[in-house]
């Protein structure tokens, strides 16, 4: 029973500190509860039985298939469709028309099913970088992930992204490995990545039944059985002994598997010291502790295309990964602006509400607001309070999801994933009942990388065009739109050519918005080469009162290790610069942060700091110390070449034919791209590079020309590095001459 493997309060209480930096971390319960209606306990056993999980890749790893097999195997559907819609219909979680035609998933859809009378939430997420977006949403509200591995391309650039995410949020993780049926497959391949790419404590739990044509099963190691899947859907799950000829393999995999569960988990290795061989029963137990402890991560096998293995896996679901009551989530009080005392969230539908809102999507008749539920329980007609604003908001109504269908309920409580139709509100939201001031964390927004300068090709169709930016702005926290100042174009920004383009196509077809595209543009930012001192007096007399305002300091580059955003130091001794004016020096060293000395691009990596100064008792203000400042820093950046340039670097992947090799390392490195992988596979080559944003616009089309469309290319956000002499120079004169790069 699954019951008797639900981790101790002891065990849960002293691994707390294991967690991530999101506070996430087990439950420990000391307070005695009183006695519980016979309906409180049948709801709080419910949320016991509950699974929150996302499904996240490397894009065309077989996560939407996976996904689909999922809800038949479940019994949420009746009929299985395929990616890109090749029968007319299309996999039921890309329910956009552009999801179907690209086949490729452009938002996360959230489902839910039951499986042996386990409740369990579902959210696929896009497996496309462009996307990644809608992959951060998801791991922030989740309980628990299957991360998916294609069984050819192993550990893939997009991999390492959703590694760091899942990192971020403290998520503990199934693994599955994917297309063992395709020619090339080694699922052993993926496994020895995992540990030295992604430096994770995995092992396998099954080893597969033949591989490429000869894929028929798994065989569990856990309870020593072969399992294979018979049926036109492979709906029947048939157990049989171990063939002979596998024996062998599974001792040895079995015994990999004892090794690393006992290096983590003391049970196992009391067991093992004392020689005794733990039943099938303890050892799940150690796998579950060990993988919500997130010191393990279970690999399991198969593949879905196939329908072998996925019934397994949602088992693994059940006994592997965590129920709400398990995750300890943190709340904060409004007024605890640097969040330094965390409340403890509780998961009991019978406590005050706490909601977060993770994702928008604007429909026919209103907003739709994506909800995760903390605490309390979110009722249809209510009256709920957003943090930070005493209005009361009512919930007309409320909704279960299944992809792009919906299902009324009257209620969701503590655990649950769900929807409200009719309240205006922005991503991140928190929601109380009004009797709590708190606040949850924010998931993370990564900044984006690319621009395009659009415009209507007729006036009439401007209303339309505003409607549909601020639209996707409020839907997507990495979509944005800026007004250039220098040519009062219209900029939108995003994480690369195709999040844009999925956009500009959205914009014809939902709003009938026919767009003029000028080039892309990477965003660059400005940053310091080596410290500088200012020394800067602004004075204005113009008739009547004037202005004047000294600052005296110096400007420095900031270390690696203290991250990217600019600092301000007051370092003012003896009231040179008077307090009340020390803001306003503040406000000007900012002011020059969003908008850079150089080029006007966002100032990066540099700390301000002020040591002395000096004012007039008349004619300082804080309108004459912001300007003093900015004049400063302009000064600063300006002196003997120290501001300089920082572009966007990213990491490319391509996976191309041998043949096509020499093309593409040829057309990587005439962008300036560095090659720092090759990987062979077969007949297939995987090429990994460092390449600059600026250089890789068009290359999906030229590696198209040059591989005869055979190869795959993907790319991810790495750092900002910086330009060279020679670019910086290009990059300053085209500002300089009213043309933005």
């Amino acid at each position: 029973m699954l019951g008797s493997r639900i981790l101790s309060r002891a065990f849960l209480g002293s691994t707390a500190s294991s967690r991530s930096p999101m506070r996430r971390s087990y439950c420990t319960v000391t307070e005695k509860k009183p006695e519980l209606t016979q309906a409180m306990k049948k709801r709080l056993a419910r949320i016991q039985a509950t699974r929150n999980i996302g499904i996240s890749a490397h894009i065309d790893s077989g996560k939407t298939t996976l996904s689909e097999r999922i809800l038949y195997y479940t019994g949420k559907i009746k009929e299985i469709h395929e990616v890109k819609g090749t029968d007319g219909v299309g996999a039921t979680m890309d329910s956009m028309t552009l999801e179907r035609e690209k086949g490729i998933t452009i938002q996360s859809a959230a489902t839910y099913v039951s499986w042996k009378g386990h409740p369990i939430n579902i959210i696929d997420t896009p497996g496309h970088v462009d996307f990644t977006i809608e992959v951060e949403r998801a791991l922030r509200v989740l309980d628990g992930a299957i991360m998916v591995l294609c069984g050819v391309g192993a550990v893939q650039s997009q991999t390492l992204t959703v590694d760091r995410q899942m990192r971020r949020y403290g998520v503990p993780r199934l693994v599955f490995i994917n297309k063992l049926d395709r020619l090339g497959a080694d699922p052993w391949k993926g496994i020895n990545q995992m540990r030295t790419k992604l430096r994770l404590n995995c092992a396998a739990v099954q080893v597969p039944l033949g591989l490429q044509n000869n894929h028929s099963g798994v065989i569990d190691l856990v309870s020593r059985k072969a399992v294979t899947f018979a049926g036109d859907n492979g709906e029947k799950v048939e157990y049989h002994d171990i063939p002979e000829k596998s024996m062998e393999m599974v001792e040895e995999k079995r015994q990999e598997l004892l090794n690393m569960i006992a290096d983590v988990d003391d049970e196992i290795m009391k067991l093992m010291f004392e020689g005794q061989e733990p039943t099938p029963e303890q050892l799940r137990a150690a796998i579950r502790r060990a993988t919500i402890g997130l010191k393990f991560s279970p690999v399991f096998m198969g593949s879905a295309i196939r329908n072998k293995g996925v019934q397994l896996l949602l088992d693994g679901v059940l006994d592997y990964l965590p129920n709400p009551t398990e995750i300890k989530n943190v709340c904060y009080n409004e007024a605890d602006k640097d969040k330094e005392n965390p409340i403890d969230v509780a998961p009991d539908p019978s406590k005050p509400l706490i909601a977060y809102a993770f994702k928008l999507d604007e429909k026919q008749y209103g907003q739709l607001t994506y909800m995760r539920v903390y605490q309390g329980t979110l009722k249809k007609g209510e009256l709920i309070t957003m943090a930070g604003q005493d209005k009361k908001l009512k919930v007309p109504r409320l909704v279960r999801l299944h992809a792009s269908e919906m299902e009324d309920i009257d209620s969701a409580d503590a655990g649950d994933i769900c929807a409200m139709f009719g309240v205006d509100c922005a991503t991140g939201t928190t929601f109380t009942d009004g009797t709590l001031k708190v606040q949850m964390d924010q998931m993370h927004v990564p900044a984006p990388v690319i621009s395009l300068a659009v415009s209507t090709k007729a006036k009439d169709q401007d209303k339309n065009f505003m409607k549909a930016l601020r639209r996707f702005q409020r839907e997507d926290p990495t979509f944005s739109v800026v007004q250039d100042a220098e040519t009062g174009e219209t900029l939108i920004c995003g994480m690369g050519e195709l999040h844009l383009e999925i956009y500009i196509e959205r914009m014809k077809r939902e709003y009938n918005v026919q767009l003029n595209v000028g080039k892309p543009r990477v965003a660059y930012r400005e940053t310091l080469l080596k410290k500088v001192k200012f020394d800067y007096t602004h004075k204005k007399q113009s008739g009547g009162q004037g202005q004047y305002a000294k600052v005296i300091g110096y400007l420095e580059p900031l270390e690696e290790d203290e991250g990217t955003k600019c600092q301000f130091q007051n370092s003012v001794i003896g009231g040179t610069i008077p307090p009340n004016f020390i803001p306003a020096v503040e406000k000007g060293f900012f002011d020059m942060v969003e908008k850079g000395p150089l080029c006007n691009f966002p100032m990066e990596r540099v700390r301000f700091v002020v040591e002395d100064g000096g004012f007039h008792p008349v004619d300082s203000s804080e309108l004459a110390f912001r300007t003093a400042t900015q004049y400063a820093v302009r000064q600063a950046f300006e002196s003997a070449g120290a501001g300089s340039i920082l572009e966007p670097w990213m990491v490319a992947e391509v996976t191309t034919p041998m043949e096509y090799q020499n093309a593409v390392t040829g057309s990587l490195s005439k962008r300036r791209g560095i090659v720092t992988d090759t990987t062979m596979d077969g007949d297939f080559v995987t090429v990994t590079a460092d390449v600059p944003a600026n250089g890789m616009f068009g290359f999906s089309t030229e590696l198209r020309s040059a591989t005869q469309g055979k190869a795959e290319f993907s790319m991810e956000y790495k750092k900002h590095e910086l330009v060279t002499g020679d670019d910086r120079e290009k990059i300053v004169a085209k500002y300089k001459g009213g043309k933005r790069e």
